[in-house]
């Protein structure tokens, strides 16, 4: 699936990647290719991303690799679509 992480400054990221696990405000949700339609609101949190992508050198110092080798993408709130295996995240 492809994945767009946009904050108000950047665009965090823009890639393809195997999954995406959000904070949404009932509790923590992960997608994978094909997950049926969906928006949602998101709480502060990380959002969780699996997949072989690069991250560029001016975002290293914002986002963090656990050991599960996820990245994690800080967020202070937000808004998730996601629609036709392309999610979405305007993220605080």
């Amino acid at each position: 699936m492809y994945l767009e992480i946009v904050s108000p400054e950047k665009v965090l990221l823009s890639a393809e990647v195997n999954s995406v696990t959000v904070p949404g405000v009932e509790g923590e949700f992960q997608m994978l290719n094909n997950h049926a339609p969906i928006v949602s609101v998101l709480e502060k949190g990380f959002v969780k991303v699996d997949g072989n992508f690069e991250i560029p050198k001016n975002l290293k110092a914002e986002v963090t690799k656990a050991q599960d080798g996820k990245w994690h993408f800080p967020i202070k709130g937000g808004v998730l679509e996601m629609n036709n295996n392309k999610a979405i995240v305007l993220a605080d």
